[in-house]
């Protein structure tokens, strides 16, 4: 009796130890499958039919379908940056001839009925112009063309630059352009992280908006450093954003109806919040109807 339980527990132990070297077999054979499909290496193998091998065969199966579907994404966006450079050289010419035989045409006009005319042509060459020129931009953005490189630049300078180039389209309204520049921090304490040109296009966006939407008064720009960011905040005296739409403001080709009479396309928040993302920054934004809005742009340190 004691001689058939000893063959009774050395067998379990025996199906045991089997069981479990072929567990652990099948988990380096699935480890070992998804460190190819992450080195692009991976291919499938011949299974048997046991439950274990059953997974092994499942997973492989998936990752097959994961690393086709990458390769087609790969294989679209190859496509996409083709057809973005294609849009970009084809549209380039057509439109600068336009505007030049325009401004030529103005320059020769000799009746203010023609004269107006060829204005309002060459108003929207150039809005066609800024049109494909900003959705080029954004698509280069979305489909990685286009690489943020972040790097550690002074704050106050980068945000000197952009009042400085937006200064004479705010005068052009009669609006102020104040860039408060404290000296209490020193110049160190606003270094932070991000793509000069990039950030520029970001936050010159947001500056024209504020000049765009505020007919009196002006816009404030002030820097101001923390522990983990540096915060850009830029403030004006316009016509504001209801609550409702401040969610709303940054998402692609959103125009509130408040505003269908001013010229814009809806796609200057979207790319300053995209530059801005892929750059590991952020951006908030807090206004009231009627009394102006606040941006706050945060660039990491």
């Amino acid at each position: 009796m004691i001689c058939i339980s000893c063959l009774v527990m050395v067998c379990s132990i025996i199906i045991v130890l089997v069981y479990r070297h072929q567990t652990v077999k099948t988990f380096e054979s699935l480890n070992s499958m998804i460190d190819g499909i992450t080195e692009n290496t991976f291919e499938e193998s011949v299974f048997n039919e046991t439950r274990l091998s059953a997974l092994e065969s499942k997973f492989a199966h998936y990752l097959l379908a994961s690393q086709e579907s990458s390769q087609n994404v790969l294989q679209e966006r190859e496509k996409i940056k083709g057809l973005i450079t294609d849009i970009s050289h084809q549209t380039r010419t057509p439109i600068s001839n336009i505007l030049l035989y325009s401004e030529m045409l103005m320059e020769e006009s000799q009746r203010d009925e023609d004269y107006q005319n060829l204005e309002a042509l060459h108003q929207q060459a150039e809005k066609l112009n800024f049109l494909i020129a900003s959705l080029v931009k954004l698509s280069r953005l979305e489909s990685g063309i286009i690489k943020v490189n972040p790097e550690c630049n002074n704050v106050k300078e980068l945000m000197a630059e952009v009042c400085c180039l937006y200064e004479p389209l705010a005068k052009q309204k009669g609006l102020y352009m104040h860039f408060l520049q404290s000296d209490d921090n020193g110049g160190n304490d606003c270094m932070a992280k991000y793509d000069k040109k990039w950030t520029m296009e970001a936050v010159g966006n947001i500056v024209d908006n504020a000049i765009k939407y505020t007919d009196s008064g002006g816009i404030t720009v002030s820097v101001k450093p923390y522990e983990m960011f540096c915060c850009i905040e830029i403030s004006d005296t316009g016509i504001g954003i209801s609550e409702e739409e401040t969610t709303l403001v940054f998402k692609r080709f959103y125009r509130s109806q408040s505003v269908n009479q001013i010229q814009g396309i809806g796609i200057g928040l979207y790319l300053s919040r995209e530059i801005i993302s892929a750059g590991n920054g952020y951006i908030k934004v807090l206004s009231k109807l009627g009394k102006g809005t606040k941006f706050f742009v945060y660039l990491p340190r």
